[in-house]
């Protein structure tokens, strides 16, 4: 045994001899540098917010679903249908709770109002339900409840996740997420205030899908349009969830959860904001990040918006941890 151990020291030993031996042949080749995720779906797909699965009985409601987040879900008796007949036996809640601005971000979303303006968000989350692989119907016969944390003293506005003709949001090369008033239906209001009630905005939600919270940020503000160049940019602009394109551009309010995507093209490797929308005069960042072949691009700029504002951002390859910690930091900002 002892005669064993010597001879896998040794073998061990030249291993690693050999190894070096291998580096140093390299001469002064550039390290390369490795990246869990080597795509954008793969980022958002793993560092995004993910599904949670919740099981209810849909033949004994009603019943309530709590989140990781602190989100809950109620769905009342007689609101669960398939193709309009009362669904039953277990079903399945797929619930994506989109709370924090690194959650927005990592998730490829934003906070653009359908006319691009810029929202705050409260939070927002995608509501799915299913019995036996089949989703119930989108137009839920009776409302369900829903109550998402507060972490503001004031009221917050309900909106719909829609893409930029205002249908409903799907998967898509070419979507990109907005938020609209929802439709009048089983006794939500568009757009309708609601006050924060022992730590929650509670409300009544009529239809599944992307379902938020998020008022107007610096409404009274002068508006504007702000362009945004970017250099070295190595990929084309990203749809929602990194569904196609490389490259994310947002402005990231300072002391507010903004997170407004640019992503109308202006010409060559620019990119603006909608005409007439971005508040003059509030302090943020511009960020930038792309991912192509592999590699991690990021730009991070401090800015005051100002009338027919023209920025530059120089993306610069970085690792995905570099891009994850920007990020990460805007959760304080």
């Amino acid at each position: 045994m002892k005669k064993l151990n010597l001879t896998s020291v040794a073998v061990a030993a030249l291993i690693a001899l050999s190894v070096v031996a291998c580096r140093k042949d390299r001469g002064n080749q550039p390290s390369v540098i490795i990246n869990p995720d080597a795509t954008p779906q793969e980022f958002v797909a793993n560092n995004g917010p993910k599904v949670q699965a919740k099981q209810i009985n849909a033949s004994s409601l009603p019943q309530t679903v709590t989140l990781a987040g602190g989100t809950k879900i109620t769905f009342p008796a007689g609101s669960l249908n398939i193709s309009g007949a009362p669904a039953t036996g277990t079903a399945t809640v797929n619930v994506i709770e989109v709370l924090k601005r690194s959650d927005v971000i990592k998730f490829g979303s934003n906070t653009n109002h359908i006319s691009g303006a810029p929202l705050q968000s409260d939070g927002f989350i995608y509501v799915d339900v299913k019995v036996n692989g089949v989703s119930v119907d989108r137009n839920l016969a009776a409302p369900m409840r829903i109550e998402i944390p507060a972490k503001r003293a004031g009221f917050t506005n309900i909106w719909e996740g829609v893409n930029q003709g205002g249908a409903p949001l799907q998967p898509g090369a070419d979507a990109q997420m907005a938020w609209a008033a929802p439709r009048q239906a089983n006794g939500q209001g568009g757009g309708k205030e609601v006050p924060p009630v022992g730590g929650f905005y509670s409300f009544d939600f009529g239809t599944t899908g992307w379902v938020n919270t998020d008022i107007f940020y610096s409404y009274n503000n002068p508006k504007t349009t702000v362009r945004v160049d970017l250099i070295n940019n190595p990929g084309g602009l990203s749809s929602f969830h990194s569904y196609s394109g490389e490259t994310y551009v947002f402005f990231c309010a300072k002391g507010a959860n903004v997170v407004s995507q640019l992503y109308t093209v202006d010409g060559p490797n620019r990119v603006k904001s909608y005409d007439n929308v971005m508040p003059v005069g509030v302090e943020g960042k511009l960020l930038s990040f792309s991912i192509k072949d592999g590699k991690y691009y990021l730009a991070v700029q401090e800015t005051t918006i100002t009338a027919n504002q023209v920025a530059s951002l120089t993306l610069a390859q970085v690792t995905q941890a570099d891009v994850q910690a920007a990020i990460s930091s805007l959760d304080n900002y």
